[in-house]
């Protein structure tokens, strides 16, 4: 087993802006009513296509599928959601909370990655779940640690518990499970998402331990992580406001490790954290400015990692 793959699939914008109806319970998406939607949507492909471009040149293998215009997909960009990829060839599709957002599901996707000499051999099907209003957002709701085999959730109305614990009955995983929270307005809330205060590496974890607020399943979650020699860098509630736990790690040219994040990530970090995590790994970091005010992700939303036997 691999904790981190060179290869990842992304789906560029056509038709991006605010997703009015996963902003509920999204805290971190922003209307740029200054802009007109043509301006939005010019800005987040170009931060797509220079993020494609870093990601490129350090040597990552970046399959690029175009959103269509066909359906209302404005949050495309983001389909580690939906999707995920794992080395025994299966492929799990997930149920989304936010109806159009099932939309971004797209069977051709699978036929793409067969095409680039993928092997699928196995598709599990979560989405009927939809129907019974239970959620649970892929790589956004569940952090893998595929080595160990140990998955991580943040419950939320985007991950639900029994969901979860069946996913990883399928995939043989142990979960990991916690409530966090961040004060939203003096109340605390849930995280939407469990990726955006949690990242695990293939020899660190970036984790905010700060949103987990009962004690008993922080220990758990930091046993768990330390159990498996996990050096935790520990960030704060308004760095992950900042974008700093969605951050994934790739593979580059000659299996050179590199973590991922968004330039507004990395300016939330501070120099010792930035030093503890250059022991670990190489970091890039693109600006993801619009997609992350408009879309309420970031780096690590924008990536589903392609973990499949090749033919």
């Amino acid at each position: 087993m691999q904790q981190i793959t060179n290869t990842i699939l992304m789906v560029r914008p056509v038709n991006f802006r605010m997703n009015e109806q996963t902003a509920v319970n999204n805290y971190y998406q922003k209307a740029l009513d200054t802009l007109l939607p043509e301006a939005v949507n010019a800005k987040a492909q170009k931060e797509f296509d220079d993020y494609v471009a870093k990601l490129r040149a350090i040597g990552v293998h970046v399959i690029v599928v175009d959103d269509t215009l066909e359906t209302d997909t404005p949050d495309a960009v983001f389909p580690n959601n939906w999707i995920s990829f794992h080395e025994s060839g299966t492929v799990a599709l997930y149920p989304m909370f936010a109806e159009n957002r099932r939309l971004e599901r797209r069977a051709d996707i699978l036929d793409i990655l067969e095409s680039h000499g993928f092997t699928i051999n196995n598709v599990i099907d979560y989405t009927s779940a939809e129907e019974e209003h239970v959620f649970l957002e892929g790589t956004g709701s569940i952090i893998l640690d595929r080595v160990n085999q140990k998955a991580y959730c943040a419950l939320s109305p985007r991950a639900d518990e029994e969901l979860f614990i069946e996913f990883c009955e399928d995939f043989e995983y142990t979960p990991v499970i916690f409530s966090a929270n961040q004060t939203i307005n003096g109340q605390r809330k849930a995280i939407y998402h469990t990726n955006v205060m949690m990242c695990i590496g293939d020899t660190f974890a970036v984790v905010c331990l700060d949103c987990i607020d009962d004690k008993s399943e922080r220990k758990n979650v930091v046993n768990h992580l330390k159990q498996d020699g996990k050096d935790i860098i520990a960030i704060t509630e308004h760095q992950v406001i900042n974008f700093a736990g969605n951050m994934l790690q790739v593979k580059g040219e000659d299996d050179k490790p590199y973590l991922v994040m968004s330039q507004t990530a990395y300016s939330s970090l501070t120099k010792n954290q930035i030093e503890t995590l250059k022991k670990h790994t190489g970091i890039l970091t693109s600006s993801l400015d619009t997609i992350e005010a408009c879309g309420g992700g970031s780096a690590r939303c924008m990536m589903a990692e392609v973990f499949l036997p090749k033919v």
